[in-house]
């Protein structure tokens, strides 16, 4: 077949790719997430913004061609990605005004070399909430003297541990895995108690198999399970949970729960890897309060970025 033969077949084949690529994006929820297809659907939703790479290579491959067809057809992903997540990476949803609390959480990294200096940016935020995962010894007893002038209470269970300004109490380890990575307490503010989680859900590892969640996904399940039974009110869920918010294995928990950077973040606000990030594994998710703003802070020793928010009552 004579190249000019060539070029119309595969112009179809770019238009074909592009309509597939504009139904894939809003139908996600339909990739199977299962074992057998290696969790193929939580792996396309953690790095769901992403899928604009795609859609550009769709676009300059529809301009080299110089097919018309393919052009055309690409516009429909890039406009569907518009819609879907170009105000997610690219808009302000920020609102200002005075705040009643500011919360951060860090996974601060079990290797990290420089708890003090980790701890310097975290005061510097203004929170008086502050969450950490990965905690060992004896990097804790570290934490503990850098945030002991700033936040005098505090309570740490297993590798997690929760630093305020505000008194706790009620605090107690919470089951989600066979060794202690979540804990609940109650912070008493001066707009009233606030009921704060801290968690950090299981690792996910990508093999030849395919994507590994089953810790995370079952880790997932019983911190839904403590949440249902916990007590109601204004309520923070802070942690690593090793998920962006549109993995639907997070479903059960971010029904209940509302995303202060899908409400009030400026940019995508990725927090993982600290070096060049690509994803927000890192959460702030509230009940009965309002975000106000969130943010990334300055990076630490970490392999994660620490994230602050404010909130109003």
């Amino acid at each position: 077949m004579s190249p000019r033969g060539r070029r119309p077949r595969r112009g179809l084949v770019l238009a074909a790719l592009a309509v597939l690529t504009a139904l894939a994006l809003p139908l996600h929820a339909w990739i199977p997430a299962g074992p057998a297809t290696g969790h193929l659907g939580s792996l396309v939703e953690t790095f769901l913004p992403w899928t604009g790479m795609l859609v550009a290579l769709l676009l300059a491959a529809a301009l080299l061609r110089r097919s018309r067809l393919a052009l055309i057809a690409a516009l429909l992903p890039a406009l569907v990605w518009g819609l879907l997540h170009g105000t997610t990476l690219l808009g302000d949803r920020s609102t200002g005004g005075p705040a009643d609390l500011t919360v951060a959480t860090h996974n601060v990294d079990d290797a990290n070399p420089d708890p003090a200096g980790a701890a310097r940016v975290l005061v510097a935020s203004g929170a008086q909430l502050i969450a950490l995962e990965e905690l060992t010894q004896p990097a804790t007893g570290r934490y503990e003297r850098a945030l002991a002038a700033s936040h005098p209470y505090h309570v740490v269970k297993g590798t997690v541990g929760l630093w305020s300004t505000f008194p706790l109490r009620d605090a107690e380890a919470v089951p989600i895995m066979p060794w202690t990575r979540a804990l609940r307490a109650t912070a008493d503010t001066p707009k009233g108690p606030v009921t704060v989680y801290v968690a950090h859900l299981a690792s996910v590892r990508l093999r030849a198999t395919g994507f590994a969640t089953e810790r995370r996904d079952a880790a997932a399940r019983a911190l839904d399970s403590a949440l249902r039974a916990g007590p109601t009110g204004p309520t923070l869920l802070l942690g690593d949970f090793n998920s962006t918010t549109d993995d639907r294995a997070l479903a059960p928990v971010t029904a209940r729960f509302r995303s202060a950077q899908t409400e009030a973040g400026a940019g995508p606000g990725f927090s993982w890897p600290a070096a060049f990030p690509v994803a927000r594994i890192d959460q702030i998710l509230l009940r009965d309060l309002t975000p106000l703003s969130t943010r990334t802070l300055p990076r630490t020793a970490s392999d994660h970025l620490p994230v602050a928010a404010t909130l109003r009552f």
